[in-house]
């Protein structure tokens, strides 16, 4: 059964009225909002630039967004922004048409990135690290010139513990996406509000909602990248050990800088042992910190 009233958004209409599909988006809607709400992502009077590319993820992103501000818990104004970037044979009339359709405000920038990154990168590697940071810098962009305090982006949990890894693997680091982020000019925070959200709960939503997905031809599409691999490594753990995935996204929320290596974030130096005479005839359990 299809859902024929949108009170909510036009995003909404036609949402099936299934259980199975009124806890899916109950529970996105609850994630997201709890992310906004702990990393402090509201500020008075803001103006987010939400960034559509097309995508399942995107997608979520904006309908949940345009929920929660009907809720009345999300006191922002919301820009939709794509930007075209040239690749061959991307719909560029899809996005235009959805957003009109659904009276959704928003700007559609045209910038050819792809021939640069095409004249850039040698044959044989891939272009994800290129790609992003020119369409980073054309979306900051177009944030100052229309007002947005934040470019707001539709990275999910499933993102955030892959990028993890692959700092881990490659990068020889301990670091991944932030929800919430400065830019380097620190004139704009960069905001991942499904943060909490798993990348299946995306598929699942974008799937049930016929959203027209775009697919991207220019990273996703291409073999042997190294965040594939590490998807196929994380899915091989979680199908051996379900659960597996939640628990190493949870690690990321519970670091203990005193346990690790780093000499930046805690003063090894500084560690000093008492003095005092102990007790060593006591019957306490040691405190193992």
């Amino acid at each position: 059964m299809l859902d024929q009233n949108d009170d909510i958004h036009p995003l909404f209409a036609g949402a099936p009225r299934t259980t199975e599909f009124k806890k899916l988006r109950k529970r996105i809607v609850r994630m997201t909002q709890e992310a906004i709400n702990q990393y402090g992502m509201i500020e008075k009077d803001a103006r987010w630039l939400v960034c559509l590319s097309g995508g399942k993820d995107s997608y979520t992103m904006l309908a949940v967004l345009h929920e929660l501000k009907f809720r009345g818990l999300l006191p922002v104004d919301i820009l939709a922004c794509n930007l075209d970037q040239g690749q061959p044979n991307f719909p560029a009339t899809v996005l235009p048409a959805f957003l009109e359709k659904m009276g959704v405000p928003h700007r559609i920038e045209y910038k050819d990135t792809y021939s640069i990154v095409v004249d850039k990168v040698p044959a044989g590697r891939t272009f994800c690290s290129l790609c992003s940071r020119l369409r980073r810098g054309n979306l900051y962009r177009v944030a100052r010139e229309e007002g947005c305090s934040a470019v707001v982006l539709g990275h999910h949990r499933d993102d955030i513990l892959e990028t993890f890894f692959m700092n881990l693997f490659h990068g020889g680091k301990l670091a991944t996406m932030p929800p919430k982020l400065l830019n380097e000019e620190g004139d704009l925070f960069v905001y991942r509000p499904l943060a909490h959200v798993a990348e299946v709960d995306c598929e699942k939503f974008a799937s049930a909602m016929n959203y027209p997905i775009i697919p991207c031809d220019l990273c996703g599409s291409q073999d042997g990248l190294q965040r594939q691999q590490v998807k196929q490594i994380i899915d091989g753990w979680e199908a051996s050990s379900p659960g597996r995935r939640q628990i190493m996204f949870n690690a990321l929320a519970n670091s203990r800088p005193s346990h690790l290596l780093d000499t930046e974030i805690f003063d090894f130096m500084g560690l000093k042992r008492k003095t005092d005479q102990i007790d060593v005839n006591s019957d306490d359990i040691p405190s193992l910190r």
